[in-house]
């Protein structure tokens, strides 16, 4: 009968300990390159995780919510974040990703969602000096515009500006703020959004060019990248989305972002490859 007992016992604790594994939450790990406000950046006031924000991070938090999963950000620089996404070692990336062919060939590629309006167009910005002087694509001939890797201001930058504009390719966005505001190229291209947030911080050096690119519908709005063949995670991604878009709130979150993005505690930060920060 003891024997009995503790055999009873012995299955309960078994069950227990199952039950509780089963119950364990899950990670999902989300790559992004915090250099791109009002999208992602940094929050000054805050530590840790909690240091990371804009709207992608909110989106991020609502689609980890919505599957049941801990969210845990994953900094890294913005080429880095698809080669993780490639081989595997985050979930997914969400970092202000335009729809592209060479992306939709490599990776599962979520439905759009829609930041703000000023995420969709697609500007160059340059010194103060040179505000509103560049106002048609023939006016970079001969210039050094810079833009960031795999990036799809770098494919409007190469399809749209005459052949002998040199087109400077950047790691990161804050250096080749830096780097233009120095003079080492003439102009570089952003978001507006983006745009929008550099010369509200650095009013005195920066200006618009007065230049706008061509923007294919498909290119406006953004996508999650995911690795290919995650078939079940994208399907829970853009049901996500879809219940997100539903009910609105997509604009407050992007209202939320940029106001946050030009307050005196945001910061654009960059990472390397290895997830250090540049310093």
């Amino acid at each position: 009968m003891k024997k009995i007992v503790a055999l009873i016992l012995a299955v309960l604790m078994l069950a227990a300990v199952f039950a509780g594994c089963s119950k364990e939450e899950k990670t999902l790990k989300v790559a992004l390159s915090p250099d791109f406000a009002p999208m992602e950046f940094v929050d000054s006031s805050k530590a840790g995780q909690d240091s990371y924000v804009g709207f992608d991070v909110t989106l991020a938090k609502f689609i980890a919510k919505e599957l049941g999963y801990k969210l845990e950000i994953v900094p890294m620089s913005f080429d880095a974040c698809q080669v993780a996404v490639e081989v595997g070692s985050v979930d997914l990336s969400i970092s202000g990703y335009s729809w592209t062919e060479t992306r939709a060939a490599n990776y599962n590629l979520s439905d759009y969602y829609y930041a703000g309006d000023n995420e969709t167009e697609q500007i160059i910005i340059t010194q103060k000096s040179k505000e509103n002087t560049f106002t048609s694509a023939a006016d970079f001939s001969g210039k050094k515009v810079a833009a960031q890797n795999a990036s799809l201001q770098y494919d409007l930058c190469t399809s749209q500006l005459p052949e002998d504009c040199e087109i400077v390719q950047v790691g990161d966005l804050t250096t080749a703020l830096l780097q233009l505001m120095n003079g080492d190229f003439d102009a570089m291209a952003v978001a507006k959004g983006n745009g929008d947030v550099f010369i509200s911080a650095h009013p005195e050096e920066l200006g618009y060019s007065g230049f706008e690119f061509e923007v294919d519908e498909k290119f406006e709005a953004n996508v999650i990248m995911l690795p290919k063949g995650a078939d079940e995670l994208t399907q829970k991604v853009n049901a996500a989305l879809k219940k997100a878009y539903d009910a609105g709130y997509y604009k407050t979150w992007y209202d939320e972002a940029m106001a946050l993005a030009t307050g005196d505690t945001a910061q654009e930060v960059t990472y390397d490859d290895n997830g250090s920060v540049v310093e």
